[in-house]
């Protein structure tokens, strides 16, 4: 299935524990100083909080409210409650809630089987296989030490976020405050 999206929407992909949370947090930053607004979608494996026990609207959705929005003058937050039997939520219905109006680039943690755009996070001390190597979508790969082996992919170094961030920009043509 093809994502729809008005805005190009790029995931990151690795397995447990490679770092994708730790270079988006690195990354965010550095495309909002050059004008880009960044919407993010990460993937839970898990069933999750987020607001607190005791907090009203934790109560009011513990009551049974299947939707809660929250909301105040700094932001707002949707929670949606769905059951176990509800069918797996695609990459899509996702962006779909994201006001891409006020948008520049979607990221994405995750999503690993979607067919988007993907930079992987590969470490080699982890042991795990290359999944470019099987993911067509995989556009980069982003390394913290040299790949053995044939990669006919750009590589870009893990811990070099301005050379990732330049990467971003002229494969999505994103304008920058820069750009003229």
């Amino acid at each position: 299935m093809k994502i729809k999206s008005d805005v190009p929407v790029l995931g990151f992909a690795a397995y447990s524990g490679t770092g994708k949370t730790t270079l988006l947090v690195n990354l965010i930053p550095l495309l909002k100083q050059k004008g880009i607004e960044v919407g993010v979608i990460k993937h839970a494996h898990h069933t999750f909080e987020i607001d607190q026990a005791g907090k009203d609207s934790y109560k009011i959705r513990k009551a049974g409210a299947s939707q809660m929005l929250i909301g105040s003058k700094e932001r707002w937050a949707l929670m949606v409650e769905q059951s176990e039997t509800d069918k797996i939520i695609r990459l899509q219905e996702y962006i779909a809630h994201l006001d891409q109006e006020k948008l520049d680039l979607i990221l994405v943690e995750g999503f690993k089987p979607e067919s988007i755009p993907k930079i992987e996070l590969y470490r080699p001390s982890l042991g795990n296989p290359l999944l470019c190597r099987a993911d067509e979508s995989v556009i980069a790969v982003a390394t913290d030490t040299k790949i053995t082996g044939e990669l006919d992919l750009p590589i870009l170094d893990l811990n070099n976020h301005a050379a990732i961030i330049q990467f971003i920009i002229k494969t999505f043509s994103l304008k920058t405050e820069y750009s003229y």
